[in-house]
């Protein structure tokens, strides 16, 4: 639903179901420096990406193989049976940095990472995994990034709030 300055609904878009434009468990919601809104449609694993005015710009995908060692936080390894909303690449949250320039993350609940993108859906970097040590994830249900590398991370099953804040340069540096 969009809404004006006053609180007054100006107009709603989108509707159940499979196709473009339509929503399975929309999750999360985050807008861009644009006014481009985009959607956690998580029963879809997808995430939308509409204009100000509700018309689909793209489809971002989290498509992202598991890691063979990956384990849920809780309970058995998630199959074809069981998946449903908790299979990888399901974005449950997304943020966008402030600019000027922007960035997405989105997080699944199994394996329980957090995804780094550009706005335009190119994977930059993985974070995390299911657990409950520091950086480790007990289904991920929402984030807030005020900065590129600062995260707030808030969990289901481990009821808590993890800031993380992220020193990508680390990840990158090489010893000679």
């Amino acid at each position: 639903a969009k809404f004006d300055k006053n609180g007054d609904w100006v107009k709603s878009f989108g509707e159940p179901g499979k196709g473009p434009s339509q929503f399975d468990t929309p999750h999360s919601i985050a807008a861009d420096a644009k006014g481009n809104i985009y959607v956690a449609d998580r029963g879809n694993f997808r995430i939308q990406v509409f204009d100000p005015d509700g018309r689909l710009l793209r489809e971002i995908k989290m498509d992202v193989p598991v890691p063979p060692d990956a384990r849920p936080w809780m309970g058995p390894v998630p199959n074809a049976q069981t998946v449903g909303s908790q299979h990888a690449g399901a974005p449950w949250a997304v943020c966008i940095t402030p600019g000027p320039n922007q960035f997405l993350y989105a997080a699944d609940a199994f394996p329980g990472r957090i995804y780094k993108m550009s706005l335009d859906g190119k994977l930059l970097g993985i974070l995390g995994r299911a657990g409950k040590q520091p950086k480790q994830f007990g289904w991920i249900h929402e984030i807030a990034c005020p900065s590129e590398n600062e995260l707030y991370v808030a969990e289901i099953v481990n009821w808590r709030v993890q800031k993380l804040v992220l020193h990508p340069e680390r990840a990158t540096r090489t010893s000679n």
